[in-house]
């Protein structure tokens, strides 16, 4: 195993005289797509000499730019071969810090959820008006697996920020903390007397801004999980023991942010009454095009209907055969499903945007979102001072009545700013405006990938280990705790304590336990397992024999025990069934992605025996768009993952400009090689 730093020759660029004459300029029995796009293009690469100030986005610029703190990746080593950090290596030896002024353990927690957020990305022409490109495209694909993702970011984001405040009040109501309530009531109290509210809340907030060590003195900082929301004192955490300090359930985690991950995607699981769908993870749009699995297995979503038909038939008001109403209210519940979706990822996206302003990650700057946002208040302060309670209630009640009975003139004003400024509700947004320039937690993800390119110096994926996280107390500092709580109860409550049973249990307990029900489900799962493990066995027969479905399913299952040791450069990968390395050239002008078939499974290193051909070879800048496909379709990989307890190997999807696709299926690092894929070229992409 190379250590960190090691230096991979990535074999250098493949140009079209390397390969067979019948494939030059032309892919082998690729399907195509059309695009409309510009025959020339002129985005920059983040290896291009021209000036920073001609890069694509705010985020290319960033990438190339020259930082005063850095990190690992940030150290360019002049060499046109790519270095590797630490990419199969655990976080122990990983270079820390890989960017200047962030954790590894923050940066890997962006890109895991970045990973569980992209799905399927397009290269655009237009300018993104707030400067980072990586925006939600209008006519962005629905499925219940993408509702599940936004609504898991809602959980991480607004959910949790929320709570924490109203955590914060609750310790403040309490008195249990005398001398901090004391100081609050005192200000306010004070400033009621002289009618000084509003101006003393603006100029807080302002403090509050552009002051950060302020925060902490007025809002000391406590583990989620250590404060009742009730009574604001000291708890026992749900999970029994203090193993993470930003969850609910206070549950151990091995790298941080894995608690609250594991919490959002239980907080959606436990709606399953009201999106089914969505907790089973349907995403469509992911599956092969076709799957003989996935068409025989039944679609679990349609349990909950079939659910309902059973109960009014035993209930004696069977539906009527003729019932109209049905297929209408599905049809229609569906179609409503985009747009809430879109209001969900919007206000994640408002609220990551106004924490990375607050307080600003490497590289964006760190002073000036926080000084555009207190400047905004400043004239609020100044105005608040000179309005009496009596003005403000007159001026909200005439904007009341305007807007209940000035729908006219509302609506002849929007028509005309429709004909002369087609796009002014865009240009109106927050992120176009006072947020302008302040990313989102992918904007930020893809910037950070971005700058590790720019350097070729690719960012090691997160760290992955199937071992549970122990189970004890994470390190807490008792004297930095303003909680009204000595040493022993804080001890006492942070410690392993199991939790308590619910009442269900303690009745279950005392009756007879029957194991009929677990021993039908374990002949099930035998049985399906070995129906899957004979349908796999034969598509390797059908391969053999050109079925293009069958191919697809060669690899998708890897064995148990099987390691693969890939990246940065090489990833191991089957393309029409064949084994293969994708390969990532960057050590010439021309960064290009090619596949090399191979016999070997992977060593992290180019084979370069002078055997392997390349099959084909796409320069990165070529690339249009880039989808996660599944490699079986979703009702199958439910029912596959269920029998055999292994994880399916998904593939990529690579459509070039000039509507080319290369699919790529089998690939254990599927979500690494699309993070370098995405980060390598000039492209400003737009999220589908």
């Amino acid at each position: 195993m190379p250590a960190p730093g090691y230096v991979f020759r990535d074999g250098g660029p493949i140009p079209d005289s390397d390969l067979p004459p019948e494939q030059v300029g032309s892919p082998a029995s690729q399907d195509t797509r059309q695009f409309s796009t510009p025959s020339s293009s002129t985005l920059n690469t983040p290896n291009s000499s021209k000036s920073t100030l001609n890069a694509a986005t705010d985020s290319h610029a960033l990438a190339e730019a020259d930082h005063e703190v850095k990190g690992s990746a940030q150290l360019n080593h002049s060499e046109p071969e790519v270095k590797d950090l630490g990419w199969n290596e655990s976080p122990e030896h990983v270079p820390a810090p890989l960017v200047g002024g962030l954790p590894n353990e923050e940066l890997w927690m962006l890109v895991r959820r970045f990973n569980k957020q992209m799905y399927h990305v397009k290269a655009t022409t237009v300018v993104p008006p707030g400067g980072l490109d990586l925006e939600v495209a209008q006519e962005d694909e629905f499925s219940p697996d993408k509702l599940r993702a936004n609504i898991e970011r809602l959980y991480m984001t607004v959910i949790i920020g929320l709570t924490g405040f109203g955590k914060q009040i609750a310790r403040l109501r309490s008195w249990r903390e005398p001398r901090r309530t004391a100081a609050f009531m005192a200000a306010y109290f004070f400033a009621w007397a002289f009618n000084f509210i509003m101006p003393l809340l603006f100029t807080t907030v302002i403090v509050l801004i552009v002051y950060p060590p302020s925060r902490t003195i007025m809002f000391p900082p406590a583990p989620l999980a250590l404060v009742n929301s009730k009574t604001g004192g000291i708890q026992s955490p749900r999970a029994g023991v203090l193993g993470s300090h930003d969850s609910l359930t206070g549950a151990p985690e091995r790298h941080r942010g894995e608690a609250v991950e594991q919490e959002a995607t239980n907080f959606v699981s436990s709606f399953a009454s009201i999106a089914l769908s969505s907790a089973t993870g349907k995403h469509e749009q992911g599956d092969p095009e076709s799957d003989s699995i996935n068409k025989s297995v039944p679609d679990p979503t349609q349990l909950a209907l079939s659910g309902s038909d059973a109960k009014d038939s035993a209930s004696g008001s069977s539906r009527p055969e003729h019932d109209k109403t049905k297929q209408p209210m599905q049809d229609a519940m569906w179609t409503r499903m985009r747009p809430v979706m879109h209001v969900i990822g919007e206000i994640s996206d408002g609220w990551e945007r106004f924490a990375n302003a607050l307080s600003p990650t490497p590289p964006f700057p760190e002073d000036k979102p926080r000084r555009k946002l207190a400047a905004l208040l400043v004239p609020a302060v100044v105005i608040s001072i000179f309005t009496t309670s009596a003005m403000f209630m007159k001026q909200t009640t005439f904007l009341v009545g305007f807007g209940f009975f000035g729908d006219p003139v509302i609506w002849r004003a929007a028509s005309y700013l429709n004909r002369k400024f087609p796009n002014w509700q865009k240009l109106l947004e927050l992120r176009n405006t006072i947020l302008r320039g302040v990313p989102t937690n992918a904007q930020l993800t893809i910037t950070l990938l971005r700058i590790g390119e720019a350097n070729k110096a690719p960012l090691p994926p997160p760290p992955r280990s199937d071992q549970p996280p122990p189970d004890e107390p994470k390190s807490l500092n008792h004297d930095a705790l303003t909680l009204d709580a000595s040493k022993e109860e804080v001890h006492e409550a942070i410690h392993a304590n199991p939790p308590d049973p619910p009442a269900t249990d303690a009745l279950a307990q005392k009756q007879p336990k029957h194991h009929h029900g677990s021993r039908v489900l374990a002949f099930l799962k035998g049985t399906t397992k070995t129906g899957v493990e004979t349908k796999l066995s034969v598509d390797k027969v059908r391969a053999t024999v050109g079925s293009e479905d069958a191919k697809n399913h060669l690899g998708i299952l890897p064995k148990a025990d099987e390691q693969f040791t890939s990246g940065p450069v090489d990833f191991v990968a089957r393309y029409k069934g064949k084994k293969g390395h994708v390969i990532l050239s960057t050590s010439a002008s021309v960064t290009s992605v090619s596949f090399r078939k191979s016999s070997s499974e992977g060593s992290g290193q180019l084979l370069d025996t002078g055997k392997d051909t390349p099959l084909w070879s796409i320069p990165v800048e070529e690339i249009q768009e880039l989808k996660k496909v599944g490699g079986l379709g979703w009702k199958a990989k439910l029912v596959v993952g269920w029998a055999t307890d292994r994880q399916v190997s998904d593939g990529l999807e690579i459509v070039t400009k000039g509507g080319e696709v290369y699919k790529i299926t089998a690939v254990p690092l599927r979500d690494e090689l699309f993070n370098r894929l995405i980060a390598m070229g000039g492209q400003k992409w737009e999220s589908w």
